[in-house]
């Protein structure tokens, strides 16, 4: 490659690294920059699971650059044989002789043994810097491989007065283009999108990612997951219109045709325990971890959202707000459940952002920020 000289070799790592966000899960989304005479002779990020990790691209197209080079990367290389061989073998073969790291990696086979194994073979290390910025773009994937259950965005649109649809039930839209644009940002970092089974019954939503790839080609789609106690899913629905991967999550005592109708249409079931006409979430994300999903979008309905919240599932809210009334009291609201007995009891975000797309206004934030501290890592991105 071309020699080019950068200030911040390991801003230049991070910006690599969001390129792999969404592609990389259920792997770590990873940037790596290799300088040599304070000129970068490689870089890369993290490929598709099962193909090289981001040091591996950089080492590649380093060469023999490599030799007496200083590694730049995102997360603590892996020191064990998963889907491929451990980056810090590599590391050592091409002969780098330093390795920045921005944080160590939580996942327990690694956890600083990477590190370890690096100084070992007398290269020197040096932890922290960005690290707070890494951990937040693998947010899911901290959860994920330090729980095995996914990470649970909860994502609505709603009017001022708090309303998703009119009492005829007709939402489309709340938000405007360019916020809807980022939904579809949103949509490709998941592993899946969730909605309840009302939503695809009212609204028949496709819950499809339009951002296209280089050859004008989506990139990939998330599955798509229908919480569904009783089968209810019409056979006629468009998320069956594609060839795209599809959970069905239903009761135990489901119907046995409702069951192999859906999977004729291309569908899997999972049967989960219920109580009072409501699925047992907790074994339903379980579920989901089982099937390396890491990163869950829960887009409704109102009674989905509802029991999320009221389960204290949710671990982070993503939510756009556009400057309209739609009243009446038979409009839809986008949270349902039990709630609270009163205000002092509200569910707080945390780190709270907020930023604008064309008119609306996008609040986000966490319910459950993770503790870095507690993960293996230097740093923490509690505020």
């Amino acid at each position: 490659m071309s020699q080019t000289k950068l200030a911040n070799p390991m801003e230049r790592a991070l910006s690599l690294a969001g390129l792999a966000s969404g592609s990389s899960n259920p792997n770590p989304a990873v940037g790596a920059v290799i300088i040599k005479n304070g000129e970068v002779v490689g870089e890369g990020y993290t490929q598709t699971a099962g193909s090289h990790h981001a040091e591996i691209v950089a080492l590649k197209q380093a060469g023999e650059a490599s030799r007496g080079a200083s590694l730049y990367v995102t997360l603590e290389p892996c020191c064990h044989f998963g889907r491929t061989p451990p980056c810090t073998d590599a590391i050592i073969e091409a002969g780098i002789t330093h390795v920045h790291m921005a944080t160590l990696d939580p996942n327990p086979l690694v956890c600083g043994k990477g590190k370890e194994a690096l100084e070992k073979a007398g290269i020197k290390t040096v932890v922290g810097h960005l690290g707070p910025q890494s951990l937040e773009l693998n947010e899911a994937y901290v959860k994920y491989i330090t729980t095995g259950v996914p990470f649970v965005i909860a994502k609505f649109a709603m009017s001022l007065d708090g309303k998703i649809a009119t009492r005829s039930g007709h939402s489309k839209w709340i938000s405007c283009e360019e916020s809807r644009r980022f939904v579809h940002g949103l949509r490709y970092s998941a592993d899946a999108i969730m909605v309840g089974v009302n939503t695809i019954m009212l609204d028949d939503p496709h819950l499809t990612v339009r951002i296209s790839g280089d050859g004008g080609t989506v990139v990939k789609q998330p599955w798509r997951v229908v919480v569904d106690t009783h089968g209810r899913t019409p056979l006629s629905a468009n998320i069956f219109q594609e060839p795209v991967r599809i959970l069905i999550i239903t009761a135990e005592d489901v119907e046995k045709r409702k069951v192999e109708n859906f999977k004729e249409k291309g569908a899997e079931v999972i049967k989960v325990p219920a109580s009072g006409g409501f699925l047992d979430l907790r074994k339903v994300i379980s579920e989901l971890g089982k099937r390396e999903i890491s990163n869950l979008l829960v887009e409704g309905g109102e009674t989905l959202l509802g029991s999320f919240f009221d389960h204290e599932l949710v671990d982070k809210v993503v939510v756009f707000v556009a400057p309209i009334i739609v009243g009446g009291k038979a409009a839809r609201t986008p949270v349902g459940g039990v709630g609270v007995e009163n205000v002092g009891q509200a569910k707080h975000l945390k780190s709270v952002k907020i930023v604008r797309f064309g008119e609306d206004v996008l609040i986000s934030g966490y319910l459950k920020p993770l503790e870095y501290n507690d993960l293996c890592s230097p740093v923490s991105l509690k505020k």
